[in-house]
């Protein structure tokens, strides 16, 4: 089977299972400690169920959805997926030309394999760019620079990783960045020919050992270990008044990640962010965390109206984007999704994927009597005690 023949994100995942060495596999597939939360957002999801309405003409439903004064073909988009050169050379530009050739917005992590300036470039669009910041504001001031030279729309702070995440997985496949050659990994790449010849050697020849190119750095482009420890400096003492600070020298819309609670999301506006993005990291920072779709209503409740309220995290079908948006998400991200596609046929696979979640999601709206994403409300769905 080719992703082209994929029939959904299981397909998918299914082909990129296949193609991957279990180094690149499970970076991509698990999450943090016991994968207890990444489990529960799926479960999450399962347990909200629709009240469909029948005999309503849908046969003028649209996709097309506004965001910040722009219209977008459908009230999905690509989330901020770091590493992602590990499943496809130069992943991060086949998934920000997919984004943008399906009308939907892409958000490039600061953890690429590919410099924001070449995305930007190349991207076909304005992206957004996802800040991992480091209390040091000297280096995040020069990387914010950066992303609004470049011609990023939208900033994305992502705040919910003040330590690294607890990855025993990573630990054993002996996973690092930058990229380490070790016995198992070469045993593995050689059992995967395809990846090491197109995505790892050909990595390799272009750019140097797989490594982030987004760390500012002043010497000759080239990633030094002082600019490095600037990056992840400190991120444990970061507070809200480094948010006001951002605001003040990004002028474009600036957005706050990782919030799971109603006080964050009323901090966040007061802190001058333009929304707020529900998340639990896909499960892969705190084991044990809620699942960000049971978060979701209380969130749209504290913020009323205020602010755009935008979601993520275990996000599998256009049923689960019909979930999110009913209780309230103003726009959905997808991330391990596209990525399969990534690994499956490049920025033809994340086209792929793009169409099948655009599919799934114009047929839910069809099958539960609505027109529009405007026309979605509360009823629509069954919702279980917990929400």
């Amino acid at each position: 089977m080719s992703y082209a023949e994929a029939y959904n994100i299981e397909d998918l995942r299914q082909l990129a299972q296949r193609r991957l060495p279990r180094v690149a596999w499970d970076y991509l597939e698990r999450g943090a400690e016991d994968d207890v939360t990444m489990t529960a957002n799926r479960a999450a999801f399962e347990r909200i169920h629709f009240r469909p309405r029948t005999l309503v003409d849908v046969s003028g439903r649209t996709l097309r959805h506004q965001l910040f004064g722009k219209t977008y073909a459908a009230p999905f988009g690509i989330a901020p997926t770091g590493a992602a050169g590990l499943y496809w050379f130069d992943a991060d530009i086949a998934l920000a030309r997919a984004a943008h050739a399906a009308g939907v917005p892409f958000v490039l992590s600061t953890a690429s394999f590919v410099a924001m300036e070449r995305v930007a470039r190349e991207a076909g669009g304005g992206p957004w760019f996802q800040l991992y910041m480091s209390k040091d504001r000297e280096a995040a001031e020069r990387l914010v620079r950066r992303a609004f030279d470049a011609g990023f729309e939208a900033l994305v702070v992502t705040t919910d990783v003040p330590v690294g995440a607890n990855r025993e997985y990573n630990l054993r496949n002996g996973f690092v960045i930058p990229f380490r050659i070790n016995a198992r990994n070469v045993v593995d790449g050689l059992l995967h020919p395809r990846w090491l010849t197109q995505v790892f050697l050909r990595t390799l020849l272009t750019s140097g050992v797989p490594r982030f190119q987004n760390v500012d750095s002043n010497v000759g482009g080239r990633i030094v270990a002082k600019d490095l420890s600037a990056f992840r400096a400190r991120r444990d003492a970061l507070d809200w008044s480094d948010i006001a600070w951002l605001r003040t020298i990004w002028p474009r819309k600036l957005l706050v990640k990782g919030i799971l609670a109603e006080g964050d999301a009323r901090l966040a506006m007061e802190h001058g962010a333009d929304g707020v993005v529900v998340s639990n990291h896909g499960g892969r920072q705190l084991d044990g965390a809620l699942a960000a779709i049971d978060a979701l209503p209380a969130i749209v409740a504290a913020v009323g109206g205020r602010m755009p309220v935008l979601f993520d995290s275990g996000v599998r079908r256009g049923s689960d984007i019909v979930k999110a948006l009913v209780l309230g998400a103003d726009l959905v991200f997808v991330g391990r999704a596209t990525l399969y596609g990534a690994a499956a046929g490049g920025e033809a696979g994340v086209a792929r994927a793009l169409e099948l979640l655009r599919t799934e999601t114009e047929r839910v709206l069809a099958l539960i009597g609505c027109t529009t994403v405007a026309a979605l409300n509360r009823d629509c769905l069954q919702l279980p005690d917990c929400i």
